[in-house]
């Protein structure tokens, strides 16, 4: 058997790590400002008392977990991480954030949309925060562009895309994190080595530490967990497929007009042995 510190070193990290975070980071206000005042320097009135913590909770899919909202001087300022792997299909993300966000704010601001007086809205500012390597990538981007070949739509969503630059700012601090992660998980895997070698290096290099500094070990419980969402949907799925093919392996068999055999070629969730002790199951009850 493996000795314990053998099988922490195995325990995965969470998939959603950076995603976890992002969001640990910046909803804590005294980041969240630093993050505002690298969007807008020249708003020298905000105070962390100033901002509102607006970021959806478990709305329409997990996808908006690694996506954050806030209320600044009348701006509703709506950042969306995108990982390494680049999609335009973020900005549909992007627009179910803004809807859901201001349905949100309407009902928190007791304002009736369906009457007649016209309601009162924060202007939007939409950012996507990409993790990965810029490339030939834009710095904007549009649903009209990206989706309708530019064509003059009825509704239109932009966003500016924040990538990693040679400033020391607190968002590309974050990426500098993300990256060094990634780098960490391609030498030791989404291990605990991983997490930790990624904390120290960050620290070392001064690239959040501060907050990891002071969360060091909630970040490393963020970022580890023996079974991650990932795993526990697979599990399901895989545990749900069992049993349909189970159920249809069980009708076949009483059928007999199928062997076992060939009953094995349409079921890929059950062994030969699991449908021999079906079929021993089946003749004992008839």
């Amino acid at each position: 058997m493996q000795d314990d510190s053998k099988q922490i070193e195995e325990v995965m990290a969470k998939r959603t790590a950076k995603n976890s975070v992002f969001l640990d980071l910046f909803q804590n206000k005294s980041y969240l400002l630093k993050l505002y005042k690298t969007l807008h320097p020249e708003d020298t009135t905000a105070t962390e008392d100033s901002l509102t913590d607006v970021t959806i909770t478990n709305v329409l899919t997990d996808n908006l977990y690694n996506d954050l909202g806030f209320i600044a001087n009348n701006k509703l300022m709506i950042l969306v991480e995108a990982q390494s792997t680049w999609t335009v299909n973020i900005l549909v993300r992007v627009l179910l954030y803004l809807a859901q966000s201001y349905h949100e704010y309407f009902q928190r601001t007791c304002q009736d949309y369906y009457k007649s007086r016209k309601v009162k809205m924060p202007k939007p500012e939409l950012y996507v925060i990409f993790t990965g390597n810029k490339g030939r990538k834009p710095d904007k981007i549009s649903l009209s562009k990206e989706f309708f070949e530019g064509a003059d739509i009825d509704i239109e969503v932009k966003a500016k895309v924040i990538y990693e630059s040679d400033t020391d700012d607190i968002i590309n601090q974050y990426i500098i994190f993300c990256k060094v992660f990634n780098e960490q998980t391609k030498q030791h895997g989404m291990t605990k080595k991983a997490v930790m070698e990624t904390i120290r290096i960050c620290k070392d290099r001064n690239v959040l530490r501060e907050y990891l500094a002071q969360r060091e070990k909630e970040v490393v419980t963020i970022m580890m967990s023996l079974f991650d969402e990932e795993q526990i949907m697979k599990s399901f799925i895989k545990s749900e497929r069992h049993d349909t093919e189970r159920a249809m392996a069980e009708q076949l068999i009483r059928k007999g007009k199928m062997t076992l055999e060939e009953i094995a070629d349409c079921v890929s969730t059950l062994s030969f042995d699991e449908l021999k002790e079906i079929e021993t199951e089946i003749m004992q009850l008839a």
